[in-house]
């Protein structure tokens, strides 16, 4: 099947509903360190729901990130971004995506939506890359997407300064998110 509207092709598209699969999904992100570097990590429990529509503009997404999750490889780094200085888990142990919009032309697409975090919701928009639409050897179906985000930690209240000696922070404002998803059609 081969969807298309206003002169965009999507092979293999699909309609439905679309649960993401946590063992084929990756959610990343990566932030300047000391000014010379980035500290990569990854959160290991989240969950999301994705709705193709028959129009692909009229697509959503939704999603839910445990942030007490997160893995830098390092324990003690991890503790600290829990804790009130960054996250603060106790108080908000959730990270959620809700999209408003869908928006595309070939391989250009762009979701709008609401990123709340911190106890604060701002308009976030991520680029998107449409994968791909195939059957999986198990009778079922399987969608995949990348998506990509610039966020400022400080338009979320995590404003912790930590200044160096000589100048420039310790951990930077900016904030690259990196998405990778396998979705499985719901079958039922």
């Amino acid at each position: 099947m081969t969807q298309s509207t206003n002169s965009v092709t999507i092979p293999g598209y699909r309609t439905g509903t679309w649960q993401i699969d946590p063992v084929h999904t990756e959610v990343s992100f990566s932030v300047r360190h000391m000014m010379v570097s980035k500290v990569r990590g990854y959160f290991t429990e989240f969950e999301g729901t994705i709705v193709t529509a028959e129009n692909p503009t009229d697509s959503s997404v939704t999603a839910s990130i445990t942030l007490n999750s997160i893995d830098t490889r390092n324990e003690q780094r991890d503790n600290h971004i829990r804790s009130a200085d960054f996250f603060d888990v106790a108080q908000h142990p959730t990270m959620t995506y809700r999209s408003t919009s869908l928006s595309g032309n070939g391989e250009n697409w762009t979701v709008d939506g609401e990123l709340s975090l911190h106890g604060v919701t701002r308009r976030v928009p991520l680029s998107l890359e449409l994968n791909g639409f195939t059957a999986d050897p198990y009778g079922g179906q399987r969608a995949g997407f990348s998506a990509t985000a610039e966020i400022n930690r400080r338009d979320f209240g995590i404003d912790i300064s930590m200044p160096m000696d000589g100048g420039g922070v310790v951990v930077g404002d900016k904030i690259t998110i990196n998405i990778e998803v396998e979705a499985v059609l719901d079958q039922s």
